[in-house]
């Protein structure tokens, strides 16, 4: 007799973020993300939750992002070491954006950096977070530090728009004007202790990144929704507006097959700090000239660039849109796309094939959107 088919692999369940019932409870659409089950929009839909972040306060559950802690005398060091911006160059306070390379110089993850006195948190996406430990967990015995995944005991809220200061400043004794753009304290918010509390965003838009003990989620997002000012906001408008700051999204802009060079984050690459893993390989791109780079395009038709999409540049294939949608705020269809390096510059003619028509586009400089809030800081 044949054997019997074998069963596919069981599915691993998907995670839960400690707010997950509240999403529910209000109508979220949830879906899986990330290993994750996340609420992608509630019922007011994208558009408005997009508009909300833009003109007044959007919060948004990121609890999913991964958290490590370096702690030891070469904190700083090993996560310099790791990652390609200048830890060393961070005052206690601050933090920065950064990359994690491979030793082929190609990106493994993007992360924020936080520097405290005595230690060292590197925030990483969710998709990846036990692949970015396990990396540089290979690391670490170069160094006097210790390294901790803490990524399931912290829970993180993004409130973001013009009105986020305003709004989270009545929830708090910490003065949040002394609070620059990138750099943090660890304060009270809502009757909570020793909360991160972060002037950074994924938006444009003014605003804070708040990370703290998973038991006290519930608490924050009730408190922070109490006033009715603060619009729920769910992934899919957490994507448009990155989009629209031409902000890069890893498993579409990057991945492990680009440089930071080629994805126009060379500005991450802090070269003169010494040693750190995939510099050897930047070199050497350096050295032969980059033959491709991310850049943002938009098309003069009212089209919708999806993720996928194939892309032709002098009437040749360069593969496809990275990241695409019709911007919400601006009314145009707005997307990314890796180009031969010859055709990077602003108003370089492209085309893209969008259900079997080649409609025209133009590279147009990133930021597509130009009146953020955090621009006008």
């Amino acid at each position: 007799m044949a054997a019997p088919p074998a069963s596919p692999p069981a599915q691993a369940p998907l995670k839960q973020t400690p707010l997950r019932d509240i999403h529910a409870a209000l109508g979220a659409k949830l879906v899986p993300f990330a290993g994750y089950e996340m609420p992608v929009q509630y019922p007011t839909g994208i558009t408005a939750e997009h508009n909300a972040v833009r003109e007044k306060a959007g919060l948004f559950d990121v609890s999913h992002m991964g958290e490590f802690m370096v702690r030891g005398p070469q904190a700083v060091d090993f996560v310099n070491y790791v990652a390609t911006n200048d830890v060393a160059a961070l005052a206690v306070g601050q933090a920065h954006y950064s990359t994690i390379l491979n030793d082929r110089g190609t990106i493994e993850d993007d992360c924020l950096v936080y520097r405290s006195e005595d230690r060292v948190m590197m925030v990483v996406n969710a998709s990846n977070t036990d692949k970015d430990f396990a990396h540089i967990e290979q690391h670490l015995g170069k160094f006097d530090a210790t390294l901790e995944n803490i990524s399931e005991q912290i829970a993180l809220l993004a409130l973001q728009g013009p009105e986020a200061a305003r709004i989270l400043q009545q929830h708090t004794d910490v003065d949040l004007s002394a609070i620059k753009y990138y750099e943090f304290v660890l304060g009270s918010i809502a009757g909570i202790d020793r909360v991160y509390i972060s002037r950074t965003g994924y938006t444009g838009e003014d605003g804070f990144e708040l990370y703290f003990q998973n038991a006290h989620a519930e608490a924050m997002w009730k408190a922070l929704t109490s006033s009715g000012e603060v619009t729920p906001a769910g992934l899919g408008c957490r994507d448009s507006l990155r989009l629209e700051m031409g902000m890069a999204l890893y498993g579409n802009d990057l991945d492990d097959t680009v440089t930071p060079l080629e994805a126009s984050l060379g500005w991450l690459v802090k070269m003169k700090k010494g040693d750190f893993v995939g510099r050897g390989a930047l070199e050497r791109q350096k050295a032969e000239g980059l033959k491709r780079k991310l850049v943002g395009f938009t098309t003069a038709e009212r089209s919708f660039p999806r993720h996928g999409y194939p892309v032709f540049v002098n009437g040749r294939g360069s593969g496809e849109v990275k990241s695409g949608t019709l911007s919400p705020t601006l009314g145009v269809p707005i997307g990314t796309a890796y180009v031969p390096t010859e055709f990077a510059a602003e108003g370089s003619p492209i085309e893209i094939e969008i259900r079997g028509r080649r409609i025209p586009g133009v590279v147009q400089k990133m930021p597509f959107y130009k009146n953020g809030s955090r621009l006008q800081a």
